[in-house]
């Protein structure tokens, strides 16, 4: 049986400044924050999640914050976020929203064939909004500031640079069973860029991978991304992932029990932190649906630590 992942699950980025990140992804975005809780390896630092409605996998843009210097751009690192909305309106409504507010972006564009606005968060973090073109449901958010039609949907594409694609195409089509399926013109001008998809396909479940040599290497800060996540259903699932890497010998962290899911890490040959993650059990595990992200979560492992970490952590607002 081939194994194959069915999407991007999440995409893990660097803040260094926890309240403005706040009200950035809920007020500016209207995306619901889902799970205020701690990064499990660094106690000090918050781990913030904002997703959809119903916190379905695929829709969560997850935060650290870390007090860190702003990123230094190039390649060697992922470089744009795709958020997915869904129509023409849609775009129009936010590239007026944009200019209302004073957030940095572009002109609407068509960029690998569907129409789209690049723009920046306050530190910096590169997004870029697609027009999906209806092909993924959409789970409003009723608090949100962002009326349900516009409202963001999910993630996808993501896009990342490499100075060598040869090794990192041979990790996609090989180890990690994505199609290459096409490749177009970097809108930045440097570079071709080269598209994965996974699954049955489409903005939500397609990797761009940008051809970049001429690029001096990243160095990750504030505004840049830490990791991407991709989706598999369930334990079983992951499993039959971590086997194959070992099989294939590609060294990882083995599965992790991160409680809202379970996932593995490794990178792929150009450095770039990858995550496969299970869909289950989701975010209302330890708490309702209705309340999600109000209080601090913790896992049950750090629960019995819970006021020596509240102590330690900044207020969000």
């Amino acid at each position: 049986m081939t194994l194959h992942l069915t999407g991007i699950h999440h995409l893990t980025a660097v803040t260094g400044n926890a309240p403005g990140n706040l009200d950035f992804y809920t007020n500016v975005l209207g995306l619901r924050l889902v799970k205020k809780t701690v990064n499990q390896d660094d106690t000090t630092a918050y781990h913030l999640f904002y997703a959809d409605g119903l916190a379905s996998p695929g829709s969560d843009i997850t935060f650290f914050d870390w007090p860190v210097a702003p990123e230094k751009r190039g390649t060697h690192s992922i470089v744009r976020t795709g958020l997915r909305v869904a129509g023409a309106e849609a775009l129009a409504y936010w590239k007026a929203r944009f200019a209302e507010l004073g957030i940095k972006a572009g002109e609407i564009a068509e960029i690998d064939g569907r129409a789209s606005i690049d723009f920046e968060d306050r530190e910096g973090q590169r997004l870029r909004l697609v027009d999906d073109g209806g092909t993924t449901p959409g789970h409003p958010w009723e608090k949100s500031p962002v009326p349900a039609d516009f409202q963001i949907k999910g993630l996808g594409p993501i896009v990342m640079s490499v100075p060598d694609i040869t090794n990192t195409e041979i990790v996609l089509t090989q180890l990690m069973n994505m199609e290459k399926v096409r490749a177009y013109a970097s809108p930045d001008g440097v570079g071709e860029v080269h598209v994965f998809s996974m699954g049955e396909g489409g903005p939500a479940a397609e990797l761009h991978v940008a051809v970049q040599p001429s690029l001096a290497p990243a160095r990750q800060g504030a505004g840049s991304v830490h990791h991407v996540a991709f989706r598999v259903p369930d334990n079983a699932a992951l499993s039959q992932w971590a086997n194959r890497l070992n099989g294939m010998r590609v060294p990882s962290s083995g599965e992790v029990e991160r409680y809202y899911f379970r996932s593995l890490y490794f990178r792929e040959p150009n450095g770039i932190l990858f995550e496969i993650a299970t869909d289950t059990p989701g975010f209302d595990v330890d708490e309702p649906m209705e309340t999600l992200g109000e209080s601090l979560s913790l896992p049950p492992f750090l629960e019995p630590k819970r006021a020596q970490i509240e102590a330690r952590l900044k207020p969000l607002t």
